[in-house]
């Protein structure tokens, strides 16, 4: 009896962690400050298709903020963070922001679309797989978004649920240290629009 309460316990535990600190095999919640230039890396590119079938690339995106959000459909915290990727889209894409929602289902396009609908997604989502998530250093919990500035680099990195305000403090630093250099990236944008919904 005591056995199976104990269980019972872990269960629950286990399942209210994952809901509250993100799907993951690691044990902490890893949340990172923007990074000064100078220790940022050149994100990965990619080429993956997105829900109508148009190829998505991240190098179609320089000179653009990107928030690269690697999520499921069954991952409860990442159902927490999407109404806040949805608000940062409406709120910051004028000033030259954009999210890519990278999905980790397995059952690909067949679970992802219908809740793509369901939740009005109104950002770009791909599937993802594991070459993906390797590429990004190997994404060990869902949600873990990275920021990449206008010049490609990854400026920050969110592992597991992290708090909106500070995601969205992450963000404006991001858009407010590019403009104060002079809007660099402002020029190439309008091209670039043709990828945005």
């Amino acid at each position: 009896m005591t056995l199976r309460r104990t269980s019972a316990a872990l269960v629950i535990g286990l399942a209210l962690g994952c809901t509250f600190y993100g799907c993951s095999s690691s044990p902490h919640s890893v949340k990172a400050a923007v990074k000064p230039d100078k220790e940022r890396k050149a994100a990965p590119d990619f080429s993956l298709k997105d829900s109508d079938g148009k190829t998505v690339r991240l190098s179609d995106y320089k000179g653009k903020v990107v928030l690269l959000d690697f999520w499921a459909t069954w991952c409860g915290p990442c159902k927490i963070e999407i109404p806040w990727l949805k608000e940062f889209q409406r709120k910051f894409r004028d000033k030259g922001f954009e999210v890519i929602g990278v999905s980790m289902d397995e059952e690909g396009w067949q679970v992802v679309k219908p809740f793509v609908t369901e939740l009005a997604i109104n950002y770009r989502v791909v599937i993802g797989d594991d070459s993906m998530a390797q590429l990004y250093g190997g994404v060990d919990a869902l949600p873990t978004a990275f920021v990449i500035d206008r010049e490609g680099k990854i400026a920050a990195v969110h592992v597991g649920l992290t708090s909106k305000g500070e995601i969205e403090h992450g963000i404006e630093q991001v858009l407010e240290a590019t403009s104060a250099k002079g809007d660099r990236g402002s020029a190439p944008v309008s091209a670039q629009l043709t990828f945005a919904r």
